[in-house]
């Protein structure tokens, strides 16, 4: 999911590498925004807003971009240090210790109520159920190919 960053994060160092980046990788490209929005799935918004900072973005675009823009993984590499930004300027949590994070009850996250009118919202929408989807697919085991699949064996006993 693409976060607004505040406007003081607008100017961090990661992430305006990351813009800078990412803008004069489509450029010498010879891509315009919509292009490069086609070929990464992802709306001509949201690649405008990345660049001008109004968004982060998320992994899965830079990886997009990367493979789009042949980058050799350049945006996805700056990625660890963006998403750290991203999460302080959250304010949703700071730095803790792994002891700390284990203990603490993970908190729901609060969601608004969006506007089905405003396609500004709709896209957010979209942009997230994507980001979502992505995580989804790369947390599933590759199915193995090996053979055939047998039932477990205390299935068998039934047959």
């Amino acid at each position: 999911m693409e976060h607004t960053p505040p406007p003081s994060a607008a100017h961090s160092a990661a992430s305006q590498q990351f813009r800078w980046e990412l803008r004069s990788c489509r450029i010498r490209r010879g891509l315009t925004q919509r292009a490069l929005a086609d070929l990464v799935r992802f709306s001509r918004e949201t690649v405008a807003a990345v660049e001008s900072g109004r968004r982060f973005g998320s992994h899965e675009f830079a990886v997009r971009c990367d493979d789009v823009l042949d980058t050799g993984g350049l945006l996805a590499s700056l990625w660890p240090q963006v998403a750290a930004e991203q999460l302080a300027a959250d304010g949703r949590r700071g730095p803790r210790s792994a002891e700390q994070a284990r203990l603490d009850p993970p908190v729901p996250r609060q969601r608004g109520r969006r506007d089905a009118r405003d396609p500004g919202a709709v896209v957010d929408a979209i942009d997230e159920l994507r980001e979502l989807i992505g995580q989804v697919l790369s947390s599933q085991p590759e199915a193995d190919d090996s053979g055939p699949r047998r039932a477990p064996e205390h299935l068998d006993d039934q047959r």
